[in-house]
């Protein structure tokens, strides 16, 4: 398949380019309407308990109070003349919004409980309509018209609606913020890794196809289901980042031909299918790891699934079909505009990853066991992971949401905006409902509940006024149970697990929601699928890797290296974002590590560091078969793929290290977290593991049995000609011998 597409650049890359064009600009068309389809939200299993509770609630009942407005008098008090008129109108401007329902006033009639244990600060509670998307819209347009100074009072907006809309802003500015630090600076590296600026260009290419295409794709998806606007992120900063691993892959192996004397023709010829062959592994293993994200329910998991393996899918064919082509057309000018470094860094040898490879070689113990304990050490943190869900604390501690949910939590006895809320399948009786009602009040930590019945403590009813009379439908009955337990707390999620085990009154079920709950749920729905997904990465990148080397050693090296680097990686963001160290630095508050952002990292990184290994075990390989035995194969194969792989990773980095200029903790973490990865993965993998696993397990490295290698020599891609003798046998060849002299003259 590679030699027809190298032989079809060559004869119509003209015709190709122009075709790309055309579908660039068919992408770009459709894809500037995929901002309109993506949505928020998404954190949710839609089939848990809890959002089948958050439903019924909304559909029974009108929905929870997502809105708080923290209402303070500034002078006189809130019993002030001045502060309940003011009070009153704004109770009843909310009334009147068609985006707004269930007001609940400190002004209204029954409204006392809703003021602060000092007096002085008040709640005026709302819903907010709309879908994930939708409601933060409408919530941004609420505040704007009822927040702020008005005359007597200072309103404040907090809860779940605001505070997502203020995630939202907050995440959109600041990733605006880190591309525009991340693109410049990509750009410089990117002429310097090249030393040439047309060459530099190449890249570039191949991202603006792999973005504008995944826009396309999400345009589709969006139109017939789900998709986090999130998902534009992860496109953008792929895209780039994949242009650049492959195009410094295949422009490094064209320079090298040329360099070695090869006609364009032949050049093209080789660099298809020996760096096409590698591409083409490499997008399929980081396709392997992605779509793991498809096995979880909530739709924010699945985006990036979408994202990624679309992007990497395109990026791919670009880097097959239209780099070629492009470089058919350029030939030797693919080095116009050389830069004075150019010829260093278009050198096919990189000295000091050669001298690293064979100093690993000699000593694997001595220099791979401090590289191997410090990773182990860095890793020792997940040892003491703990694993949540966003809440305000994500936020800069000046963002008004936040500064609402701390007042709630420090100022209101029984916040009602974390409690948990009891919905009921089916008609209840008042009898069984009264039953139910005192039992629930009766758990520990439980500070009362609130029924159609009345509102009960520690098994005492008081009787109903209008907001318990309006927790009561014929078909349904809704049941707020508050507690003084800290919200997202290990007690506060007990104690959802023990109300669920309270039996349901009257032959109903009962749906238990609210915050902890979607914690509760959300954890366990990642937790259940979390063992299939990885399952899932690691038998696909076996079987990827198999058929890449056709050795059933290489996979699990390259499966048990990748395991280390990712769990470093992972435990040092335990260390700094949930035990606290850098926080003053970063400006972070720590709280548990986010469960669906590190579940995230995994499957991305994961990728990439297995799209490295791919990199680096293609030259070895291709030398070992060229005939070289395992020391000369993996000291000639790094110092060729050694600085291919720092350059790629160094300038991926840069687009993930970006993220932590964020004021949203979990987007740093994920940005310091993934740089760091792919960081580690290139130098202290590539660099020392890997030839120091090459060496101890020597000759065994290429072990299959026989019925694999006869599956192997069947199915597996292998674009060598019969003999070794097209341009990629003789490329090796010609590696072997120059490494046997270089080996002779050092006394290896």
């Amino acid at each position: 398949m590679l030699r027809r597409i190298a032989e079809l650049t060559l004869r119509r890359a003209r015709a190709l380019l122009l075709l790309t064009l055309l579908a660039v600009a068919v992408m770009g068309a459709v894809g500037s309407g995929a901002f309109g389809k993506l949505q928020g939200g998404g954190f949710e299993d839609p089939d848990a308990p809890s959002s089948r509770a958050q439903t019924l609630i909304d559909e029974k009942f009108g929905g929870d109070h997502n809105l708080v407005l923290l209402v303070r008098a500034d002078e006189g008090g809130l019993r002030s003349p001045a502060a309940e008129r003011a009070g009153r109108e704004l109770t009843s401007g909310l009334k009147a919004e068609a985006q707004v329902t269930r007001v609940s006033s400190y002004w209204d009639r029954g409204g006392a409980a809703l003021t602060s244990k000092d007096g002085t600060q008040a709640l005026v509670l709302a819903h907010v309509k709309g879908d994930s998307t939708t409601v933060s819209e409408h919530a941004e347009d609420v505040t704007r018209k009822w927040a702020g100074d008005r005359g007597a009072l200072t309103v404040r907006a907090g809860g779940p609606a605001a505070l997502n809309n203020d995630v939202t802003q907050q995440v959109s500015g600041d990733l605006a913020v880190a591309e525009a630090i991340a693109v410049p600076v990509t750009l410089i590296l990117l002429v310097i890794a090249f030393g040439s600026f047309v060459a530099a260009l190449l890249p570039l290419a191949i991202g603006l196809i792999a973005i504008l295409g995944t826009f396309a794709e999400l345009y589709l998806l969006g139109s017939v289901t789900d998709v986090s606007v999130f998902a534009v992120n992860l496109t953008t900063a792929l895209g780039l980042g994949l242009g650049i691993d492959y195009g410094l892959l295949l422009v490094s192996r064209f320079r090298e031909r040329l360099s070695e004397g090869d006609e364009v023709p032949d050049a093209l010829r080789t660099t298809v299918r020996t760096a096409g062959r590698t591409i083409a592994f490499s997008a399929a293993t980081v396709v392997a790891a992605l779509a793991a994200l498809l096995l979880f329910p909530q739709f924010f998991l699945r985006s990036f699934a979408y994202a990624g393996i679309g992007v990497v899918a395109i990026a791919a064919v670009a880097a097959l079909v239209v780099v070629p082509a492009l470089l058919a057309v350029l030939g030797h000018r693919v080095n116009a505009g050389r830069l004075p470094w150019a010829d260093a860094v278009r050198r096919p040898e990189a000295p000091l990853w050669g001298r690293l490879a064979r100093t690993v070689m000699r000593r694997p113990a001595l220099t791979a066991l401090p590289v191997l304990a410090v990773l182990l050490l860095a890793a020792s943190p997940l040892l003491g992971a703990s694993f949540g869900t966003p809440d305000e604390r994500v936020l800069p501690e000046e963002a008004e949401s936040r500064q609402v949910s701390t007042a709630l939590r420090e100022d209101f006895a029984g916040n009602d905006t974390d409690a948990v809320r009891v919905v009921t399948t089916g008609p209840v009786a008042k009898g069984p409902l009264d039953a139910y009602a005192e039992r629930l009040s009766r758990l520990d930590g439980v500070t009362r509940v609130q029924a159609a019945t009345g509102t009960y403590t520690d098994g005492r009813a008081a009787r109903p006024g209008p907001a318990e009379a309006a927790l009561g439908r014929e078909d349904a009955q809704l049941l707020t149970v508050t507690t003084g337990l800290e919200p997202k707390s290990g007690a506060a999620q007990d104690l959802v697990e023990t109300v669920r085990d309270v039996p349901a009154p009257g032959g109903t079920e009962a749906l238990v929601g609210g915050t902890d709950a979607q914690l509760v749920d959300s954890k366990r729905s990642i937790g259940d699928r979390l063992p299939l997904a990885v399952g899932m990465v690691v038998v696909t990148t076996f079987a990827l890797l198999f058929l890449f080397t056709g050795s059933v050693v290489q996979p699990l090296r390259a499966l048990a290296l990748n395991t280390v680097s990712l769990t470093a990686a992972i435990g040092a963001m335990v260390w700094i974002f949930q035990d606290g160290h850098l926080s003053s630095v970063l400006g972070f508050t720590p709280m548990p590590m986010d469960t669906s952002m590190t579940v995230l990292m995994f499957c991305i990184v994961f990728g990439l560091s297995m799209d490295y290994e791919v990199f680096v075990t293609s030259r070895i390989k291709e030398l070992h078969e060229s005939g070289a035995d395992n020391r000369t194969a993996v000291v000639h194969g790094l110092s060729r793929t050694g600085r291919i792989v720092t350059m790629a990773a160094g300038l991926l980095a840069v687009s993930f290290f970006a993220f932590a200029t964020s004021g949203v903790s979990f987007l740093q973490m994920f940005g310091l977290g993934s740089g760091l990865a792919i960081l580690i993965d290139a130098v202290a993998v590539r660099g020392v593991l890997v030839p120091a696993a090459m060496r101890l397990l020597g000759r065994s490295a290429w072990y299959a049995p026989k019925a694999l290698r006869r599956l192997h020599a069947r199915v597996g891609l292998d674009e060598s000609a019969p003999g070794g003798t097209d341009g990629a046998g003789a490329s090796g060849r010609e590696d072997v011998e120059k490494a046997e002299k270089e080996r002779a003259s050092a006394g290896v």
